[in-house]
């Protein structure tokens, strides 16, 4: 890759737990297919990740060493998940979370509490997370410069401010974001901090860093597209989990439907795990046409001008970004119904077959949220794989020329 225009490139992962299974298709097109294609590795240097997007982005940054391989070993660990392995969903775990929901007795010592709080047992979650990530080679991966960074993004839960998690081998001084609620911290990123990130709110425990509590990165940064930008990524590739059609308005119902409570949890939880890569994408092209209108105009040195006339820091420029985004062709909450009513989802729990039963069945197919932030299931992360990898090579010519040689 040396004889390459080596222009900072980026892979930026969503949020939306159970939803994740499709950047991991996006991930084996890009492996198996595009490399192919180009005839080299596809470079990328910066991964940043929220939610269980930080899941997968650690993976990535663990296994750049072997990127033939890593497209396929990711999508295998996402089809042996089973949901009772990484969630206890049994009667006395709801009791118990009707206890702490009602505000049960807090620990005595909260400061020795590593996760505290959710209304779901998500243990067998995190003993996956911490066993199916080799984590000493990201840090090995960082040092050799197969990767230059991973970031991760948590929400403080104190304050509520952005907190964003930077692993780069070697700590380098930054120009970060001027928001009193966004924060960087150089560390080493470890199971902890992803799954700090992945801490759906309500839903699983915060997790303890330091002094502070964290939680899901969600809150304030779904599609962590500005650590990414921050950290000189010229180019990048944005992966949402959101179908297109789940963000316009609603066409007016027929009839009234009462919406029923595990409905308004799922519609909650949209609300909180905002995305607003629409509107930052929106912003990035501004930018793209001001500097491109700006250097037609008065020349190359446009930018430089511009960038002095602004105050901004020479390590980020303000500049031109190419960028792919990809999302969801289809409904994924739909999806997530049909798998659960074909009867392909294998439960012990009769709680479990409960509730799932019940998710599967909202006012309508196509609005099954909450279904699809909890099926950790391989059967329906097989399909999402499928549906990733079909998305990602409707975008094979964008793709080419994101990480082509120019």
């Amino acid at each position: 890759m040396e004889e390459l225009n080596r222009s900072k490139t980026a892979i930026v992962l969503s949020g939306g737990g159970g939803r994740g299974a499709y950047e991991a298709g996006i991930l084996l097109y890009i492996r198996d297919r595009l490399d192919k294609r180009l005839g080299y590795n596809t470079p990328i240097d910066i991964v940043t990740g929220t939610s269980v997007g930080a899941i997968n982005a650690a993976f990535i940054a663990a296994t750049m060493n072997d990127p033939a391989q890593q497209g396929y070993d990711l999508c295998q660990t996402w089809r042996s998940l089973e949901v009772e392995n990484l969630m206890s969903l049994h009667a006395r775990d709801f009791v118990r979370a009707l206890r702490h929901l009602l505000g049960g007795r807090p620990p005595r010592n909260l400061q020795t509490v590593v996760r505290y709080g959710g209304l779901i047992d998500s243990s067998g979650l995190e003993h996956f997370v911490a066993r199916c990530i080799p984590w000493r080679n990201i840090r090995h991966n960082l040092k050799v410069g197969v990767l230059q960074s991973l970031a991760v993004s948590t929400t403080k839960v104190r304050d509520g401010h952005s907190v964003v998690f930077l692993d780069e081998g070697v700590a380098k001084q930054r120009s970060w974001s001027r928001r009193p609620y966004t924060e960087v911290r150089q560390t080493r990123i470890s199971p902890r901090h992803v799954l700090a990130s992945a801490s759906i709110p309500l839903l699983f425990a915060s997790v303890r860093i330091g002094q502070d509590f964290y939680t899901d990165g969600g809150l304030r940064q779904n599609t962590p597209l500005s650590p990414a930008l921050r950290l000189g990524a010229d180019r990048i590739l944005v992966v949402s989990l959101r179908h297109e059609e789940s963000l316009r308005p609603l066409a007016p119902a027929r009839e009234t439907v009462l919406p029923r409570p595990l409905f308004l949890l799922g519609k909650m939880l949209n609300a909180l795990l905002l995305d607003h890569t629409e509107y930052d994408l929106e912003q990035l092209e501004r930018t793209n046409a001001l500097i491109e209108a700006g250097t037609e105009a008065f020349g190359e040195e446009f930018q430089t001008i511009l960038n002095q006339k602004l105050g901004r820091n020479p390590s980020n420029p303000m500049r031109s970004i190419k960028q792919v985004h990809i999302r969801p062709s289809v409904d994924l909450g739909a999806m997530a119904s049909d798998y659960v009513k074909s009867g392909r989802v294998k439960l012990k729990s009769k709680m479990a077959q409960w509730l799932l039963g019940k998710l599967s069945s909202g006012e309508s197919r196509h609005e099954n949220d909450f279904l699809t932030y909890l099926l950790f299931d391989g059967g329906f992360a097989s399909e999402l794989i499928d549906l990733g990898y079909h998305d990602a090579a409707a975008h094979e010519d964008e793709l080419i020329k994101l990480f082509g040689i120019h």
